[in-house]
């Protein structure tokens, strides 16, 4: 199954790019009405003590991936595959990210996010982030469409 980020032509993003060899690459895709995205943390991600994983690499987690499923939603949603035709982009409009538990550094996190409301201009994806099976932390993402020129 081939990731939303590699269908989306001139992407840079440190988060989510392809074309950024230095950043981290996610990948994410539809799993039902739920977007899923499996990452490996790297040990330069650490917080304080090497064995958790940053908060601000947590949230550019969250940040990517919400952003990234808005953009397939809105592809969904107009009836086309991810860059087929007219480019769709979106910005984050707000973040908000909750921290609940601690993240070990190695073990692979898994972010499950959904669709709770899209307009023409915006779209609020909620995203749950989870270290193995333990929920560590929980986002909310406004995504704001602009136009594909941005």
């Amino acid at each position: 199954m081939t990731a939303f980020q590699d269908l989306m032509p001139h992407n840079h993003c440190f988060g989510c790019g392809p074309d950024n060899p230095a950043g981290m690459q996610i990948k994410s895709h539809w799993q039902g009405d739920e977007s899923v995205c499996t990452y490996t943390p790297r040990p330069e991600q650490c917080a304080g003590p090497p064995r958790y994983l940053y908060g601000g690499t947590i949230a550019s987690l969250i940040d990517c991936h919400s952003v990234c499923t808005a953009v397939a939603n809105y592809y969904r949603t107009e009836g086309r595959e991810v860059g087929e035709g007219d480019e769709i982009w979106c910005v984050t409009g707000r973040l908000t990210v909750s921290y609940l538990a601690p993240t070990p550094i190695d073990v692979d996190v898994t972010l499950r996010a959904t669709v709770e409301g899209c307009t023409e201009k915006k779209t609020i994806v909620k995203t749950r982030f989870f270290s193995g099976d333990t929920l560590t932390a929980e986002g909310e993402v406004v995504a704001v469409r602009v136009a594909g020129s941005w």
